[in-house]
């Protein structure tokens, strides 16, 4: 059985964080450390709760690795992790509803059923050649 939430990691470090569509908590759970430049959190709120209306302060902020965060709205779509050397760690199925957060390392996506995904990250952004390294992975083996 798929654990509702996982961390993905390698030699220590956050590579993803995946948040299953049957996630559940009875509070509000942050997953990302504070010091990561996305912040994944569920907020559960029963009805009739209310959130005050709010604007964010401007802050200044150093951003020095895109991180990005994955809706699965239809679908089922396996990710590919790699360190940064390129080199393959591990393979997850996503199906609809279920998100992930790319905290660090590389990925690759195999589409297995039509799917439909939100994607979120910083900007702004820098163009495909100064944003990202493509290399060859595993999504493309047959075999896999």
């Amino acid at each position: 059985m798929e654990k509702s939430y996982e961390e993905i990691k390698f030699q220590d470090k956050i590579i993803a964080i995946i948040l299953r569509a049957d996630f559940q908590a009875k509070e509000t759970r942050f997953f990302s450390p504070s010091e990561f430049s996305q912040q994944l959190g569920f907020l559960p709120h029963p009805e009739g709760h209310v959130i005050p209306a709010h604007f964010h302060k401007k802050v200044q902020r150093e951003i020095a690795l895109t991180q990005e965060v994955l809706f699965l709205r239809k679908g089922k779509v396996e990710v590919n992790f790699y360190t940064i050397e390129k080199e393959y760690i591990t393979s997850r199925v996503l199906d609809a509803g279920d998100v992930v957060f790319l905290c660090s390392g590389g990925h690759g996506f195999k589409i297995l059923e039509d799917a439909e995904m939100i994607e979120v990250k910083q900007g702004p952004y820098s163009g495909k050649d100064g944003d990202k390294v493509t290399f060859e992975g595993i999504e493309n083996d047959p075999g896999k």
